[in-house]
């Protein structure tokens, strides 16, 4: 784990150099520390195609946020894992994100706001708390992520639940459906907590 912190940690530092958002308003910079951890984090494991970006996507977020690094290109790291293909899977996906488009703060950048619902999506299929899908250092990085951009889905979370179960659970309201878990929840360890057996 320590490997990893380092390694992401030195990945983070030189994206921040070549962001310049010390010299913007807090709200950049923050938003520049956001996409720098959860790019460093997939590329640590090598698993950029994690993110579900587009090589385009990936392109105009490095050309917004850390302009004088070359954009990474996905094509190269492979293909998204074969569960993604599932076309339940990419159902709900396309849903995660049309949900978080929905919700998004008036106040963020829009093509950040896309970028973060596919990352945030895809996130749902992994099997941990959302935060370490994410490659965050934990919920409060969620909460303040969440807060920012989709504002009224946090306010919502009136129960305190976990991230990823609250937005499974906004996820299949807004469908008119009965609330479950995302996808990757049944790996987790907490699933039988926040999804205990009748």
């Amino acid at each position: 784990m320590m490997d990893f912190e380092h390694a992401c940690a030195a990945r983070i530092d030189a994206l921040m150099a070549a962001s310049g958002a010390s010299a913007h308003a807090c709200s950049h910079a923050f938003d520049a520390w956001l996409f720098a951890r959860l790019v460093a984090a997939r590329e640590v494991f090598g698993e950029l195609a994690w993110l579900g970006l587009s090589d385009q996507q990936t392109a105009a977020l490095f050309a917004r946020h850390f302009p004088a690094i070359r954009a990474p290109s996905l094509t190269v790291t492979g293909a998204f894992p074969l569960t993604v293909q599932h076309t339940a899977h990419a159902t709900f996906i396309s849903s995660m994100k049309r949900l978080l488009q929905t919700h998004t703060s008036a106040a963020v950048d829009p093509a950040d706001a896309d970028c973060l619902a596919s990352i945030i999506a895809h996130a749902c299929l992994r099997p941990d708390h959302l935060w370490r899908d994410l490659g965050l250092r934990g919920r409060d990085d969620v909460t303040q992520m969440l807060d920012r951009y989709v504002p009224s889905l946090v306010a919502r979370n009136v129960d305190n639940l976990r991230w990823k179960k609250l937005l499974a659970r906004e996820l299949a309201l807004s469908l008119g459906e009965t609330p479950g878990p995302a996808p990757g929840c049944p790996g987790c360890e907490d699933f039988s907590f926040c999804f205990p057996k009748a």
